[in-house]
């Protein structure tokens, strides 16, 4: 499989799912701002959609969207613990978490992203953000990962976006829960290899 990632975006969630999982996966990187790969590849023709992550299969299929592919991963080596089994109220609490991150978090840094959005609409951006901070880290006061003791898929997709603190000069401190979550998941070792195959040692929090 080939997993096409741009350093430090979404596609380091399933990059760490990956490594979790002990799946080898091939690297390529994609300049989104070129749409071309680092092979020279038009990324554009590879997906259509124009971002990534994008996980070539091996029977020459591409899958999409973080969301999609953490759980492919998951589900491709189950002995992991990585995800609940399917059909149980357990993967459905999963479901949920990779929901709120993708849709509140995730998504919620799409105006910071845009140099033409005014300072008002990226301060706003920033509280709305403030919020959801605020209940991951009243959630992550009584465990350590979200779904309890055990490290999911859930905590790589929420490291890799609230991560991104750290391009947009957010304060962590104010959620010493949700800081302590990022240090403890940044230190995992397939976390570190991830990170260090990107190049992104330097900007965790």
């Amino acid at each position: 499989m080939k997993l096409y990632y741009t350093p430090g975006a979404c596609s380091l969630a399933p990059h760490i799912v990956a490594r979790e999982a002990g799946i080898p996966v091939n690297l390529e990187k994609v300049d989104l701002a070129k749409r071309v790969t680092e092979t020279g590849a038009n990324f554009a023709a590879i997906n259509p959609k124009g971002y990534v992550p994008a996980l070539a299969l091996q029977d020459g299929s591409l899958l999409t969207e973080a969301a999609a592919i953490i759980q492919y991963l998951a589900d491709a080596q189950p002995a992991t613990d990585l995800a609940p089994a399917n059909g149980t109220i357990e993967r459905y609490r999963l479901i949920e978490w990779i929901t709120f991150i993708s849709s509140e978090i995730h998504k919620g840094f799409g105006p910071l992203w845009n140099p033409a959005n005014p300072d008002a609409v990226k301060a706003a951006a920033k509280d709305r953000l403030a919020s959801r901070f605020a209940y991951l880290d009243e959630v992550l006061a009584k465990q350590p990962f979200l779904m309890g003791s055990a490290f999911t898929i859930a905590d790589a997709y929420l490291f890799t976006v609230v991560n991104w603190t750290n391009f947009h000069a957010i304060d962590l401190s104010p959620f010493p829960n949700l800081k302590a979550f990022q240090e403890r998941v940044a230190s995992r070792p397939a976390v570190q290899q991830a990170l260090a195959a990107e190049g992104l040692l330097q900007k965790v929090a």
